[in-house]
């Protein structure tokens, strides 16, 4: 019986290993070439990629270009013309990001440009549309460089000093997502160290400009604000702080009324950064166009981790969550698209997986892109969005909208072939804690869909604590009680298989009795007398006991168990008394003497033994009460258990 209940142990713990495969890295390096051609300051950049890669399934691969010219001025076309306003020696960079392609992208090394005469004059040209942009050339990869863009603008009548700051390492991961970067600076701005300044008012009225340098926080009445336009910096400032653990902060003089100025910060992925490729990351960035006031910008960027460059994705921000707050939380989804043909994308079709535990009454459109109003149920001509959800999907239709291909003759913005949804929904009301997955499928006009990547939602296991009380019983064991207390650590609410520690404090008493008649003489007189020895030992232990299980809930109310426990006698304690009694003949009817003798051991951290057990339960399988029923084997002959017991998780 007991080869049995082992066998059907380890058969019970081989049914959760799962087989691991190690991705190969790519280590094969690609470059491409930077070549120019100038003319007096007029320069002719050309790019030189290696072969893509195409992905097999995907849509036609292609590259996206970044260039900065040295100058803090960047563009995104594939062979860019510029020109320098002064004379001087300039690095020109390249990154090229290979989208739909397998390979890492391709390196590149920065390229020496040298004017010696200006031949042409350059007017400044007004392009930002805000005050304050984040871009930034591509999505993060592991272990790959990423450009942030900072672009900003005085939109003020005059001439202003301020600052910027830039926040980065959300505090709801664990690690840092990236190492410390590498900042360009062309304008004269300067980094400056952080917590040092605050501001004495919390904007402008009069457009006079007074001076305060403090060392403390002061707090202010804010004033009605927007999204980005807010008044109240030190608390925009403490809000970054607690949501972001690395920040750099860039001082600016001197900038002239509808100037535009730009700083670069090349972002390298650190090692230990999420690796889910479906999660939302984001950096914060606060402008303060004049350090006198406490008017400012917030911008936040988001972006999506990615394993290769396609621009077809689904992410979310749900990659980890506390399965204890859900029910306060809100799940928001980010579908990414790209119009990649030889021509404009007319209607686009994105049909999306929702999982079961999210509530549909509950999903909103938050955002999307190309922009337009929500479709009316009689048919129009002019652009709209269509929502249409079903049971377990949710469709989104652009109609009659115009959004250019990347093959497109004359198109070089590739941003201008991009468009995205963005959408929140709340979870159900009952739901188990189970990994949840979501995806997307794409249709541009009457194409083939593109299905994007699943966007995932898991839960950190989180910590239970339950309270088990109850009783042993030993068939072997004469006269034996036992009762036990116990505290248990499982993870919080966990859906099928999980694993289960216990420390159990067991009081345990146990008495026996023998007796031994034996006809003796009597050696007074030579008769014969009847000799009756009587032993009684009682023993009392205090135990201790550590189980470790693995346990699979059936369904809400039933859940079994197999494990391996250690126990040890912490304290043990045994009286043993002998009576012997002296009866006159052969018989037990007159009793002429008796005397008794005892003696007693103490004994501590004895008895070590181990074993296995299986386990059942029935209640309330996740939280809450349950009742239980544990056969133990012991690694000592004639010494198995049972245990029954009632649980209490929380």
């Amino acid at each position: 019986m007991q080869k049995q209940l082992t066998l059907l142990f380890l058969l019970f713990f081989g049914s959760i290993v799962h087989a691991q495969e190690t991705v190969a890295k790519d280590t094969v390096v690609r470059y491409a070439n930077i070549g120019y051609d100038a003319k007096g300051n007029e320069v002719s950049f050309l790019s030189d990629t290696p072969p893509l890669q195409q992905i097999a399934g995907a849509p036609k691969a292609f590259y996206s270009y970044y260039w900065e010219f040295g100058d803090g001025t960047y563009s995104t076309e594939k062979d860019p013309k510029h020109t320098y306003k002064k004379t001087g020696s300039y690095e020109a960079k390249l990154w090229a990001t290979n989208n739909y392609d397998t390979g890492k992208p391709p390196a590149t090394r920065p390229k020496k440009v040298v004017i010696n005469e200006i031949t042409k004059d350059v007017d400044d040209l007004a392009t930002m549309t805000d005050d304050f942009m984040l871009k930034r050339n591509r999505e993060p990869m592991i272990d790959e460089e990423m450009v942030m863009i900072v672009s900003y603008k005085n939109t003020n009548n005059y001439t202003s000093s301020g600052n910027i700051h830039l926040f980065y390492n959300e505090m709801a991961f664990k690690n840092d997502n990236f190492l410390e970067p590498e900042i360009r600076l062309h304008h004269g701005e300067s980094l400056i160290l952080t917590d040092v300044m605050v501001y004495n008012r919390d904007y402008n009225p009069t457009k006079t400009f007074l001076t305060s340098i403090e060392n403390e926080l002061v707090s202010y009445s804010t004033q009605a604000q927007d999204s980005t336009k807010k008044t109240n910096l030190p608390l925009s400032m403490e809000e970054a702080k607690q949501a972001y653990r690395s920040q750099k902060s860039i001082s600016f003089e001197n900038m002239q009324p509808g100037e535009e100025r730009n700083v670069f910060l090349t972002m390298r992925t650190a090692p230990e950064m999420i690796k889910d490729t479906s999660a939302i990351i984001s950096v914060r960035g606060i402008y303060v166009p004049d350090n006198n006031y406490g008017d400012h910008t917030v911008k936040d960027m988001e972006m999506e981790i990615v394993t290769s460059h396609d621009p077809n994705k689904m992410s979310s921000n749900g990659v980890l969550m506390n399965y204890r707050l859900v029910r306060f939380k809100t799940l928001k989804y980010k579908i990414k698209f790209q119009n990649n043909g030889e021509g404009p994308a007319r209607t686009i079709r994105l049909e999306t997986d929702i999982p079961e535990m999210l509530d549909m009454a509950t999903l909103k459109l938050e955002d999307q892109y190309p922009a337009c109003p929500i479709c009316p149920k009689e048919p129009v001509r002019y652009s709209c969005l269509d929502t249409t959800f079903l049971k377990n999907k949710a469709i989104f239709t652009f109609k009659n909208i115009y959004l250019p291909g990347t093959e497109q003759k004359n198109v070089q913005e590739k941003d201008s072939t991009k468009g995205f949804v963005k959408y929140s929904i709340r979870f159900a009301k009952d739901f188990h804690k189970k990994k949840t997955k979501s995806r997307t499928a794409i249709i541009f006009d009457k194409n083939e869909p593109i299905i994007t990547n699943y966007a995932t939602t898991r839960f950190t296991p989180g910590i239970s604590i339950g309270i088990k009380a109850g009783y042993n019983y030993y068939p072997n064991v004469e006269n034996a009680k036992s009762y036990f207390l116990s505290a248990v650590v499982s993870p919080y609410k966990p859906y099928r298989f999980y694993g289960q520690a216990e420390f159990s404090n067991s009081f345990n008493s146990s008495t026996s009795t023998t007796s031994v008649d034996q006809v003796v003489d009597d050696p007074r007189n030579g008769s014969i007398q009847l000799q009756r020895t009587i032993t009684a030992t009682e023993q009392k232990s205090v135990n201790w006991e550590v189980p470790v299980l693995l346990r699979y809930n059936i369904n809400n109310y039933i859940g079994i168990g197999a494990g391996v426990q250690s126990n040890i006698n912490v304290s043990n304690t045994t009286q043993n008394s002998t009576t012997v009694e002296y009866y006159e003949g052969d018989t037990d009817q007159f009793l002429m003497d008796s005397k008794t003798d005892t003696n007693s051991m103490k004994e501590s951290f004895t008895n070590w033994r181990t074993g296995i057990f299986l386990d059942f339960t029935a209640g309330f399988s996740r939280i809450g009460p349950s009742l239980g029923a544990r056969y133990v084997m012991n690694n000592k002959t004639d010494f198995n258990y049972w245990q029954l017991y009632a649980l209490w998780r929380f």
